[in-house]
């Protein structure tokens, strides 16, 4: 081997093991876990999202949420766009609610309970009108049996806002 070829050959190797380190470091060496039935995966960056609107969530729930979207979502909710485009993501994020320590009639979020995702692929999730749908605890998607039931639910009370049941708040 040339003199020239080994050190070319040794700097893409170096070059590969820190793209390696760096995908580990950023979790890259795990593939994201995904809900049964549709696929969907928690989306990167999600916790750094837009709010659409806040929500409280009353008995047995007793929880507080925050549904966020991607910027697709937040286009389409700005401008009224009705059915949602393909690429529209929305993630509800819910927590326990408690009571603040600092404030007694005042609700502050406690413990995280689920974060729940819709993806819109008209072509991908056809046979559920276009929505794909994951529900995950502790970062783990729930059962096969808890996300046959999404469709159905969003379905017999939202049709009519293309499935989401959230609305921009003002």
């Amino acid at each position: 081997m040339k003199p020239l070829h080994g050190i070319a050959l040794l700097a893409v190797l170096a070059a590969l093991a820190a793209l390696a380190l760096i995908a580990t470091a950023r979790g890259g060496g795990k593939p994201p876990l995904a809900a049964p039935v549709f696929g969907v995966t928690l989306p990167d960056g999600y916790r750094d999202w837009p709010l659409i609107a806040p929500a409280q969530e009353a008995a047995p729930f007793n929880e507080l949420r925050a549904v966020v979207g991607n910027a697709v979502a937040m286009r389409a909710f700005r401008d009224h766009q009705r059915p949602f485009p393909d690429g529209t993501v929305l993630v509800k994020r819910a927590w326990k609610r408690v009571s603040s320590p600092d404030f007694a009639s005042a609700s502050i979020p406690g413990d995280a309970t689920t974060v729940q995702v819709m993806v819109k692929d008209s072509k991908r999730y056809a046979a559920t009108d276009g929505w794909g749908y994951g529900r995950f605890v502790d970062g783990q998607p729930v059962d096969e049996a808890q996300h046959r039931t999404c469709h159905a639910c969003h379905a017999a009370r939202v049709k009519d806002r293309d499935y989401v049941f959230t609305r921009l708040a003002p």
